[in-house]
């Protein structure tokens, strides 16, 4: 079971990321942040709004979705690129077991 965690933890995180920031609705004035530099008082952080940002982009809203983060395009197709990248090892590690009996 341990293994099983630790061989798709990467996985599962990034579709589930994926996955709620798609239900997320992205409209709402206020939010829960978990911004470590909002903790410490500091007004800048290069990621706050990515989030919005990907949620504004599933929910088709392409000028919100800039606004929110300029970076929100190009981070859902590194996230989807990851995950496509992180699918196919499993699948060829899969069927290199059942084949070979490596």
């Amino acid at each position: 079971m341990k293994l099983l965690f630790r061989r798709y933890f990467e996985l599962a995180f990034w579709i589930t990321a994926l996955l709620l920031l798609a239900l997320m609705n992205p409209g709402t004035g206020t939010h829960y942040s978990f911004c470590i530099f909002k903790f410490i008082g500091i007004k800048f952080c290069p990621g706050c709004g990515l989030g919005h940002s990907i949620s504004y982009l599933f929910h088709g809203e392409w000028r919100a979705s800039f606004a929110a983060h300029p970076l929100g395009i190009f981070a859902v197709i590194v996230i989807a690129f990851r995950i496509y990248k992180l699918s196919m090892l499993h699948i060829f590690s899969h069927l290199q077991t059942h084949f070979y009996g490596q």
